[in-house]
């Protein structure tokens, strides 16, 4: 009986933030014609006000996101283009990002880094666990390098999710609500909804880094056998 609680207990911790953050973003997603600008104008407004020189602000379909190697804010089209609560306050946090990147802060450029070293162990880490069972009769030895080096991986992409979380964590709540209390963008009652959608969009890194761990202890526990 503990054991089914505590199942369905991290279910709920896996799923129900991704649930929560839909939801939110779905309820304060409705235009607002008393604002002013919109997502896109929001973004570029920050960028001038901040001194981020050289950074640009795109539409995007591969979801909101900032990308250093570009020095580009991606928004997708409804953030963009939207006059809602849901895209002023993404947009404030995808610049928060460029934020941390003009100031060359140490968690942002380490998770830069990782992220690159991730890409290419996750191309790497399926054509390893392929090989390793084809191997396992021939060379055992090579065998069981190919499964740790799929394993490696795994604890890399584990590695970038736990150092993500205090990168969004201070892009929303270092940079982009104090952007917005300071500059009164919004209301006192927008600004408690500002905060409960970076609040629950905080939640899905934290849902990630559980499942990632989770995945990375099950292949630890394959390898020592």
């Amino acid at each position: 009986m503990v054991w089914i609680l505590l199942a369905l207990l991290l279910l709920a911790l896996l799923v129900l933030p991704g649930v929560w953050v839909k939801q939110v973003l779905r309820r304060h997603a409705g235009q607002r014609d008393d604002f002013p600008g919109t997502g896109g104008d929001m973004a570029q407004h920050l960028i001038g006000k901040l001194g981020l020189e050289g950074v640009r602000v795109e539409e995007t379909a591969g979801g909101d996101h900032y990308d250093p190697s570009s020095r580009c804010v991606r928004l997708t089209k409804d953030k963009l283009e939207g006059k809602t609560l849901t895209a002023v306050v993404v947009a404030a946090h995808e610049v928060g990002h460029a934020l941390q990147h003009a100031r060359g802060e140490a968690l942002f450029n380490t998770r830069t880094g990782l992220a690159h070293v991730a890409i290419w162990m996750q191309r790497i880490a399926p054509v390893a666990l392929v090989i390793s069972p084809l191997m396992a009769t021939v060379a055992p030895g090579f065998a069981r390098l190919t499964l740790i080096l799929a394993v490696a991986s795994m604890l890399m992409g584990t590695l970038m999710h736990l150092v993500t979380l205090p990168v969004e964590w201070d892009a929303s709540f270092g940079k982009a609500l104090p952007a917005l209390e300071q500059g009164e963008y919004l209301g006192p009652e927008d600004m408690r909804n500002a905060r409960k959608i970076l609040t629950a969009a905080a939640l899905t890194y934290v849902a990630g880094s559980l499942m990632s761990l989770l995945n990375l202890g099950r292949w630890l526990r394959y390898l020592r056998r």
